[in-house]
């Protein structure tokens, strides 16, 4: 049944969807003629969730486990992040909740609600501003120990007051990111995220056709299979790869926003092991390529290894090709991780407002006060990107792993299985080790550099 929209001011419980569902009873459609998310597009955009910026730093995280250890632990990553998924589906359904922080508010109440959104937030929020740091290298550049690293736009038209940052940045924002964030449906970014996944494809493919050029050329050798272990650092870095491994897969934000669009719900749990094993691929040949073609000089963002001579013809163009497929990426990554991070401001801001989707004024409102601030956060903040590598590792293995752990042990609902209980165990205890040890690196690096500079 539709409703009239001076029906719509009802309040709503905190417990329902962020967002109206594809039959929604009580709201009606907000967009004439959806028939519901096909397979496909739930698949690209979950797909498009987990692959963001995290896969270049996987080829280092690589590096130091060796070959075959790395490439294990990215198989074991996909599969925990598969039980984290079906553990909340599961709960999700049993508790008739409709969202990831309705589900967790039936098992803690709000302020267990309050906590998850908060995480979301935090984590999102981080990693676009973290996105938009990145863009801005890849288009106009960026300076490191005062070596300057052009972008790729300063390098075909020269310094000029259009290829500054702050120019190109505010540029993409209003051409690019402002449309993509525009959209009040998920599913309305099926066919970016489809190109997203295709540029995905596309630095795979590229950083694979170079490393076995290179191999039959006999300039590189097969990468180490094993960690290489000189001393005690060398074995305590080896730690610093979990939070890597472990968030690679973090989507668990977007499944209700996918799921409650979905033509077929029960195609949910088909989508989420399609799109794990194609990440899962895409992973794995990354790494493998990326660490075969640069080997022990793997750099810990792989994209930097792609500013330099790679040693074979047109090497410039196809470095080219790589940073301007990745920024691209990036940008239409950008929504998909915004869309959750709107939902859950939006939650936690106002829990008994109507779903924003039918409030013009707030979501324009809400989406233009975000974006604004990730824009100047990227922009005039640099040291921020320091900050979220606190709070943004953190959060990300709560949302991921924590609280669908604590969601299974508590067992409101009654459901909850030993290998529920023994996998929940698992995952606390891997997120805890994961979150310290990024940490407690993170210290590390910023004392030494300290160090480093009073040196």
């Amino acid at each position: 049944m539709t409703i009239l929209s001076s029906d719509r001011k009802q309040r709503r419980n905190p417990k329902a969807p962020l967002l109206p569902q594809k039959h929604d009873e009580d709201y009606g459609s907000v967009e004439a003629g959806f028939e519901g998310a096909s397979f496909s597009g739930a698949v690209f955009n979950l797909s498009t969730t987990i692959v963001g910026a995290g896969i270049m730093a996987l080829p280092a995280a690589v590096k130091q486990l060796g070959l075959v250890p790395g490439l294990i632990m990215i198989v074991l990553g996909a599969m925990l992040t598969e039980s984290s998924i079906d553990m909340i589906m599961r709960f999700t359904r049993a508790s008739k909740a409709a969202s990831y922080s309705g589900l967790v508010g039936d098992a803690f109440g709000g302020p267990g609600r309050t906590l998850l959104q908060l995480c979301v937030v935090v984590n999102n929020f981080g990693m676009l501003v973290v996105y938009m740091i990145i863009i801005g290298d890849v288009l106009s550049g960026t300076s490191s120990e005062g070596v300057r690293h052009s972008g790729v736009i300063e390098e075909w038209f020269g310094q000029r007051w259009w290829t500054a940052r702050f120019s190109l940045l505010l540029l993409t924002t209003l051409f690019v990111l402002a449309p993509l964030i525009s959209f009040k449906r998920v599913d309305s970014l099926r066919y970016t995220s489809a190109l997203s996944v295709a540029l995905a494809v596309v630095f795979v493919a590229i950083t694979a056709g170079v490393a076995i050029f290179k191999l039959i050329d006999g300039s590189i050798e097969f990468p180490r299979l094993m960690p290489k272990l000189v001393d005690q650092a060398s074995f305590w870095k080896l730690f610093t790869t979990i939070p890597i491994l472990v968030t690679a897969y973090i989507c668990h934000h977007n499944i209700h926003p996918i799921e409650n669009e979905l033509r077929d719900p029960a195609q949910m749990k088909s989508i989420v092991r399609m799109s794990l094993a194609f990440c899962s691929t895409v992973y794995i040949a990354t790494s493998f390529f990326g660490f075969l073609l640069f080997g022990d000089h793997t750099m810990d963002d792989v994209l930097a290894n792609f500013d330099a001579d790679l040693g074979i013809p047109y090497s410039s163009f196809l470095d080219d090709i790589v940073r301007v497929s990745y920024g691209v990426h990036l940008m239409l990554v950008f929504p998909i991780v915004f869309f959750s991070l709107r939902l859950h401001l939006d939650g936690l801001l106002f829990p008994f407002a109507i779903p924003i989707a039918y409030d013009n004024r707030r979501f324009y409102s809400v989406t233009a006060v975000l974006m604004g601030f990730i824009f100047l956060g990227a922009n005039f903040v640099p040291s921020i990107w320091v900050a979220f590598q606190f709070t943004g590792a953190t959060a990300a293995i709560a949302v991921g792993f924590i609280f669908p752990a604590a969601v299974a042990l508590r067992n409101t609902s009654g459901i909850a299985t030993k290998k529920d209980k023994l996998v929940s165990w698992v995952m606390i205890f891997l997120a805890v080790s994961s979150s310290t040890a990024a940490i407690s690196s993170d210290i590390y690096s910023i004392f030494s550099r300290e160090k480093v500079a009073r040196s």
